[in-house]
């Protein structure tokens, strides 16, 4: 019911060209995956991304059993029949946000003890209930409960990275359902040794494919490349591999040399959504007051409906007049950039040709200013806590 099989891989990295079946289509590999939260990607419908070209669509599992409730999810067939998704999905767990969201949490070697972020009422995470929340949600591709610490504190990831392993043994053996493919999440902050260990420790246990965690959580981004590095050779050639919530357009580019085949982030709706729109020369704000009476689309050449209708200028309107129709087009747009990156990356794969993709591609995207900004406070804080540890 599972098969991936590598189709294409190129000669000078570890980039990948794969196709993953599962039982609501095949996914082509190199894929990035639309956040859809809460059973929808916000403002799109799913005519919308059909026609954009998505074929993975990600929920949340943490917010989705808050509310409507998995019980009633599945009684409407589960997410694809409550949201009228027919193409692959994926779930995560509700690890990373029973631990980045709720009101209070308390974990112990069974579970998570948390209080919801929406009314303060008390819940419980186990491996176990997770599994039958994803189950009944009925998800294609299934996460494993895992606990996702703050990236630089060593001694907090050892014992996370052990309960995380614990937690898989108890989520494979609780998981019964033969239509979903199960993942192992590898965590172990920005550790090489810790990484490697928790890839090993996962791979021993034989998921059908296996997803990076607790990364594009605080580390600087040569921090996560450099985990990525390290996990990579140790995980199974013939298995997919996802890099959760990491979407950057050169983190995909990044990740994609470094052998991943799936990614997922909220980046480009979110992005969107606050009038910043991606473009082959970085983020362009519409916000600006530059753009008031500019006549370009967002992108020239860009084929999406926005970039093929509307001005840069009318664009600009509808976010200064905060009209919804603005965050649907700048939406649009954004997925669309991304749908057409990972088109792009797959074709360069299996034509040879990535490694000078990746150089252009690197050479013409510039990093908006809050990014460079944050690249050089993560270099001094940094560059601190080494002469603190060393002096």
């Amino acid at each position: 019911m599972f098969d991936f099989t590598l189709l294409a891989q190129d000669a000078a990295t570890l980039a990948r060209r794969g196709a993953f079946t599962t039982p609501h289509g095949t996914l082509q590999t190199p894929v990035f995956a639309p956040v859809g939260t809460q059973a929808t990607v916000k403002t799109l419908t799913p005519r919308d991304l059909e026609q954009l070209g998505a074929t993975l669509v990600l929920a949340n599992t943490y917010h989705l059993y808050l509310r409507p409730g998995a019980a009633l999810v599945c009684d409407f067939g589960g997410l694809h029949g409550f949201m009228r998704w027919p193409h692959p999905m994926l779930t995560d767990s509700g690890g990373f946000q029973v631990f980045s969201l709720a009101q209070m949490r308390k974990v112990d070697a069974d579970g998570v003890t948390f209080r919801s972020h929406i009314d303060g009422s008390l819940h419980r995470f186990t491996p176990e209930s997770s599994i039958a929340a994803q189950e009944a949600l009925g998800a294609d591709i299934v996460m494993c409960f895992d606990e996702c610490p703050e990236p630089l504190d060593r001694r907090y990831n050892e014992q996370a990275m052990a309960r995380t392993h614990a937690w898989a043994a108890r989520c494979k053996a609780a998981h019964r359902r033969p239509d979903q493919a199960l993942f192992g999440i590898i965590q172990g902050g920005v550790f090489a040794d810790l990484r490697i260990e928790s890839a090993r420790t996962l791979r021993a246990l034989d998921f059908p494919g296996y997803a990076i965690g607790g990364l594009s959580v605080g580390e600087t981004k040569a921090e996560m490349y450099a985990t990525l590095d390290a996990v990579a050779p140790e995980l199974p050639a013939d298995k997919p591999r996802y890099l959760m919530g990491v979407g950057a357009p050169e983190d995909i580019v990044e990740g994609v040399a470094r052998g991943i085949d799936i990614f997922d982030c909220v980046l480009p709706t979110r992005t969107a959504r606050n009038g910043g729109l991606l473009t082959r020369r970085g983020r362009l704000n519409l916000i600006n007051s530059r753009y008031a009476a500019d006549p370009l689309p967002v992108e020239p050449g860009c084929a999406c409906y926005t970039c093929q209708n509307f001005s840069r200028a009318y664009l600009r309107h509808l976010f200064k007049a905060r009209e919804i129709l603005g965050l649907h087009l700048a939406t649009l747009h954004n997925v669309h950039f991304m749908l057409r990156l990972m088109e792009e990356i797959r074709e360069h794969i299996v034509a040879g040709t990535f490694p000078a993709f990746r150089a252009a591609f690197l050479a013409e995207y510039a990093l908006p200013d809050q990014a460079v900004r944050h690249a050089q406070h993560e270099a001094r804080k940094n560059s601190r806590r080494d002469a603190k540890a060393a002096g």
